[in-house]
C-alpha cells in the first residue's frame, strides 16, 4: 500500500489539535502575517505549542505565506519564515517568488518549499518547472481531471498535493483580480471580498437578458471523495482539505470522514489510533450541494441558488397544515430547514417536533411535494461540541532479563531496569498485577496494544508503584519520540528555465525580487502585479475559469453574439470564450 498525508485546514491553535485528534497527517495554519486569509493569523508562540503537539504524533505543520508580497514586506517575510524554522515548523506553503530568490540566495534556512496553488498550478510544464527548481512539493489546480494529475504525478519527482473537500474559487487560484478590481480587495493579498458569490445576470449584446439575477459565479463545494483510491494510484502525496475560515466542527467531521475513507485504500504518513465516539457525515456540514468538479469530465458544478449551505437532503413534504407541516424524516427542535421554490432558496428554524410534523418558526410557503433540506443539525453539532475523540499512540510493554521494556509502533523503545525486591508470594497474581496496570494509560497520548512478560523473577511492587512505573516509562517513550522526530530538510534551489519567456500582470510579480527570479528563469516581466496600480484597464481579463457561462446557460452550439455579465450596481464586464479549452473569461469593463 502506498503511504499518503491527509492535510487538514486550521484557523487557530484548537481547531488544529482539533484536527490531529481526528486523523489529519499533517495542518496548515497560517502565521500572523502573509496567509491568503487575512482573518486567521496566528501567534508564533501559538504556532510553536501547535509544532509540540502535533509533533508527538509525528503529525507535520505546514505555514501558509502565499500572499504577494511588496518591497517593504519581503524582508519581513524571511525574517517570519526564520522564526518558524526555528520553532519547528515542517514547511511552508509559498506564492511569492521573492522568497524562491531568498532560499537560492541562502537568506532562509531550509525550510520545505511547498509552491501554492496560488502559483496557477494547473499543466504539466509549470510543475516541471518547480520540481527543475528542486521545491519539496507542488500544490495543484482543483480544475485538473484525474487523467492530468496522473500524467503530472509520472514526470516530476516532487511531491504533488491536491485539493479533496471544500469550497472552489470559480478562478483559477492567483489569477482572480475580480475582488481588487471592484474595491481594492485582492485575493493574491489575503482580503478576497468574494465577488464570485455575488449576484449577476447574463446579457447578449442586444441587451437580451439570458439568466437574470442570479449567483451566476458560484459553484457548488468538492468532494472528491469518489475518486480517492483513483487519486491514490495516480501518485498524489497529499489530500488536503480547503477550510482556514471554517469552524472547529467543520474540520472535526470532513477530518474524520476522510481519515476513515483513505484508511480503507493506503498507509498514513503519520501515527497513532483515533478514538472517535461520532460517526462523521460530510453532508451534514457547510456546502453548497457537492460536485467532483472536473476530476472526472464536465459535470454540473455550479449553484445558480444560493451561496449559503445547503447542507443535507432530508426528503418531500407529504402535507400541509396551517403552523405546520409533514415529512418522512427525523428532524429535530432547533434544527435549520431550507428549500428551493422559484429558483430561490429560503430558511427557517424548527421550534417544535411531534411525530412527522414539524413547526417552524414562521411557517414557510411551501406545498406538497417540496423537497427539504437541512443545513444545521442541531444534535449532530451538539455531538460535535461535546465530542471526547482523541488520537493515542500504540505502545507494547516486554519484561524481561529484570528490565521493562516499552516500544511504540514507530519502533522507538526505552528502557529501565526493575529494581530488586521480595519474591512476590503469588508470581501469577503480581504478573497479572503489572498486566492490569500498564494497560491503564488513563490520559497519557498513549494506548496499550500488549503486555508480554518474559521473566519468571520479576519482584514485588505494590499498585501505586507498578503504576508509577508505567507513568515514568510513557514519559521517557514520549520523550524519545520527539527526539527521533525527523524534519525533512529543503534540498538546493537552483534557477531553472521557465516555460514562457514573457509575462505579464499575471505572474503576480510585486516586489523587485521577484522580477528578478523571472529574469534569471528566463522569463522577462512586462508588467507588474495589478496590485501595483489602482487604474485597472480596460478588457483585461480579471478571471479565468473552467465554469463556462455558455455551457451552463445551454448555448455551446448556438450563435449568440458578445455576451456581458452584470452586477447589482449595473456594471458590465465582457465575457471571452476559448472554446477549444471550454474556458470562459471575465474582462474588465
Amino acid at each position: 500500500m502506498k503511504t499518503v498525508e491527509l492535510l487538514a485546514p486550521a484557523k487557530n491553535l484548537e481547531t488544529a489539535k482539533a484536527a490531529i485528534n481526528c486523523g489529519a497527517d499533517a495542518v496548515y495554519i497560517g502565521a500572523s502575517d502573509f496567509g491568503a486569509r487575512k482573518n486567521a493569523p496566528n501567534s508564533i508562540e501559538d504556532i510553536e505549542e501547535l509544532v509540540r503537539y502535533a509533533h508527538k504524533f509525528y503529525v507535520r505543520v505546514h505555514v501558509v505565506i502565499n500572499t504577494i508580497l511588496n518591497n517593504d514586506e519581503l524582508p519581513r517575510a524571511v525574517e517570519l519564515v526564520k522564526n518558524l524554522y526555528n520553532i519547528g515548523v515542517d514547511a511552508i506553503i509559498v506564492q511569492d517568488m521573492g522568497l524562491l530568490k531568498a532560499v537560492i540566495d541562502g537568506k532562509i534556512p531550509p525550510i520545505q518549499i511547498h509552491m501554492s496553488t496560488q502559483c496557477d498550478n494547473r499543466n504539466l510544464e509549470k510543475i516541471k518547472f518547480f520540481d527543475a527548481l528542486g521545491v519539496s512539493r507542488v500544490i495543484l489546480a482543483r480544475e485538473l481531471s484525474l487523467e492530468e494529475i496522473s500524467e503530472i504525478c509520472r514526470n516530476v519527482n516532487c511531491e504533488i498535493e491536491t485539493f479533496v473537500h471544500g469550497a472552489l474559487c470559480v478562478s483559477y487560484s492567483g489569477q482572480c483580480y475580480l475582488s481588487y478590481a471592484n474595491g481594492g480587495r485582492s485575493a493574491n493579498r489575503g482580503e478576497c471580498a468574494q465577488a464570485c458569490r455575488k449576484r449577476y445576470s447574463l446579457v447578449d449584446d442586444k441587451g437580451k437578458v439570458i439568466l437574470s439575477d442570479k449567483y451566476l459565479l458560484s459553484l457548488k463545494d468538492f468532494n472528491a471523495s469518489e475518486s480517492l483510491e483513483k487519486l491514490i494510484d495516480c501518485g498524489v502525496k497529499s489530500f488536503k482539505i480547503e477550510g482556514r475560515l471554517k469552524d472547529i466542527n467543520y474540520v472535526r467531521n470532513v477530518v474524520l470522514y476522510y481519515n476513515n475513507l483513505i484508511n480503507c485504500y493506503a498507509k498514513r504518513t503519520s501515527s497513532g489510533k483515533i478514538f472517535a465516539d461520532f460517526e462523521p457525515n460530510a453532508d451534514k456540514t457547510f456546502n453548497r450541494g457537492y460536485t467532483d468538479y472536473f476530476l472526472n469530465g464536465r459535470g454540473q458544478c455550479f449553484n445558480f441558488l444560493s451561496p449559503k449551505s445547503r447542507g443535507e437532503r432530508l426528503g418531500k413534504v407529504k402535507r400541509i397544515f396551517k403552523n405546520s407541516f409533514e415529512i418522512d424524516a427525523k428532524v429535530s427542535p432547533q434544527d435549520g430547514l431550507c428549500f428551493i421554490e422559484k429558483g430561490e432558496m429560503s430558511g427557517f428554524l424548527v421550534n417544535k417536533v411531534e411525530g412527522n410534523r414539524v413547526y417552524p418558526n414562521k411557517m414557510p410557503k411551501i406545498s406538497t411535494g417540496t423537497l427539504i433540506y437541512r443545513n444545521f443539525d442541531s444534535d449532530f453539532e451538539k455531538r460535535l461540541n461535546n465530542t471526547k475523540t482523541v488520537r493515542k499512540i500504540g505502545v507494547k510493554f516486554v519484561i524481561k532479563d529484570n528490565k521493562i521494556y516499552a516500544f511504540d509502533e514507530n519502533e522507538n523503545c526505552v528502557y529501565k531496569e526493575l529494581q530488586n525486591g521480595d519474591i512476590p508470594n503469588n508470581l501469577n497474581k503480581m504478573k497479572q498485577t503489572f498486566i492490569n496496570q500498564l494497560k491503564k494509560t488513563g490520559e497519557s497520548d498513549f494506548y496499550t496494544m500488549d503486555v508480554s512478560i518474559e521473566d519468571d523473577k520479576i519482584p514485588f511492587l505494590p499498585v501505586s508503584s507498578v503504576n508509577e512505573l508505567r507513568r515514568e516509562m510513557l514519559r521517557m517513550l514520549m520523550d524519545e519520540r520527539l527526539n527521533n522526530y525527523k524534519r525533512i530538510s529543503q534540498k538546493p534551489i537552483k534557477y531553472t528555465a521557465f516555460p514562457m519567456v514573457k509575462m505579464d500582470y499575471r505572474a503576480n510579480v510585486f516586489n523587485n525580487d521577484a522580477k528578478t527570479f523571472y529574469e534569471c528563469c528566463g522569463c522577462e516581466i512586462t508588467e507588474p502585479a495589478l496590485e501595483a496600480s489602482t487604474i485597472i484597464k480596460s478588457g483585461i481579463e480579471l478571471m479565468r475559469t473552467k465554469h463556462c457561462l455558455k455551457y451552463a446557460a445551454g448555448l455551446c452550439s448556438k450563435s449568440c453574439g458578445k455576451l456581458y455579465l452584470t452586477d447589482e450596481n449595473n456594471k458590465k464586464y465582457p465575457l471571452k470564450f476559448d472554446c477549444k479549452k471550454c474556458e470562459m473569461a471575465v474582462l474588465s469593463p
